[in-house]
């Protein structure tokens, strides 16, 4: 009796352990998508492509990497995890914006045009919840919309099809970055709480006839939940690296809209912050010090790289709104 239960016991650290290796593994995160992806096979560059190839890449990549699609997981070890489902959310969340804008933005010449079939299915398809795991399954769903989104590429690269366009204009590239703007805004806003803050009432700012439906505090305690800081931090992990993936293939394709509004730099310069976001973590934890205390606090740092990048991204915004 007393073999059996050590027997026992020794199988379940062996099980308990095989599974940590799993999840470590499980918990790589897929690398940056390089800009040369983006070429259409050494021909001439057709506009659109790239940021086609990199909305396709990109959710490839959630679906192929380690482990596969885990937010909609429900045995072990993958149930257990969350820094990974975080980060596949914040990911898939700026996939959505951009494949929203593509139907409503890139690929349509004026606000009275009909929107692509193939964008707009491929976007519904892509806000399924990320936790569906049932029918549909979120996996079968997410590639579903990257058949579709490689159907409206060939579309688009074919010179006899003139129904599948891409327009890159200033106006409808500043339409993204409004919504990235505020994306940005509410991650550095976010990451900040991890340490606490007393937030004052901005809501009615700016305009002394604003109304809101009803009274707000003037002040109130913002602070995030030491259970949810992990995953604040990596769903902002995952949010900049598919906004780093696109933000180089707004490069290549809108090159002579940023050009003659001289706005290349201002577009590296959120390229540069976003890279920054993606080095390394090289604690087991994500450590939430105070701000001057002794141990470090990760989400400030990310903060600081997300300010940064949101600066840049308001800097071209004003840019490209200038004749």
């Amino acid at each position: 009796m007393q073999m059996t239960w050590k027997k026992g016991i020794a199988a379940a650290v062996v099980i308990f352990f095989i599974g940590y290796l799993v999840t470590i593994w499980w918990s790589v995160e897929p690398d940056v998508i390089e800009q040369e992806a983006y070429q259409h096979n050494g021909e001439q560059q057709v506009t659109g492509y790239a940021t086609t190839t990199a909305l396709i890449l990109t959710v490839e990549s959630l679906l192929d990497k380690s482990g596969g699609w885990l937010s909609n997981d429900v045995i072990p070890p993958s149930v257990f995890m969350d820094n990974m489902p975080a980060f596949e959310f914040g990911a898939i969340e700026q996939v959505r914006d951009l494949a929203l804008i593509m139907r409503k933005e890139f690929s349509r010449s004026q606000s009275q045009s009909t929107a692509d079939a193939d964008l707009l299915a491929a976007h519904s398809k892509l806000n399924i919840e990320h936790t569906s795991w049932l029918v549909p399954s979120a996996e079968s769903e997410y590639s579903d919309a990257v058949k579709l989104l490689k159907l409206y590429r060939a579309r688009m690269v074919a010179s006899e099809n003139p129904d599948a366009q891409f327009y890159a204009r200033a106006d409808n590239l500043n339409e993204w970055l409004k919504e990235i703007q505020k994306r940005l805004g509410s991650m550095s806003q976010r990451l900040s709480a991890s340490v606490g803050q007393e937030r004052l009432n901005t809501d009615l700012s700016g305009d002394s006839a604003a109304k809101q439906s009803t009274p707000g505090f003037m002040a109130q305690e913002i602070k995030t939940s030491w259970w949810e800081i992990d995953d604040v931090f990596y769903e902002t992990r995952g949010a900049t690296w598919a906004l780093l993936n696109f933000m180089k293939a707004i490069e290549v394709d809108f090159a002579e809209v940023l050009e003659k509004k001289n706005a290349q730099v201002s577009l590296r310069q959120i390229i540069r912050e976003l890279e920054e976001t993606q080095q390394s973590v090289w604690s087991p934890l994500i450590l939430n010090g105070s701000g001057f205390g002794l141990v470090a606090n990760h989400s400030l740092v990310m903060a600081n790289y997300i300010s940064r990048a949101n600066a840049a991204v308001i800097d071209l915004t004003n840019l490209l709104t200038q004749g």
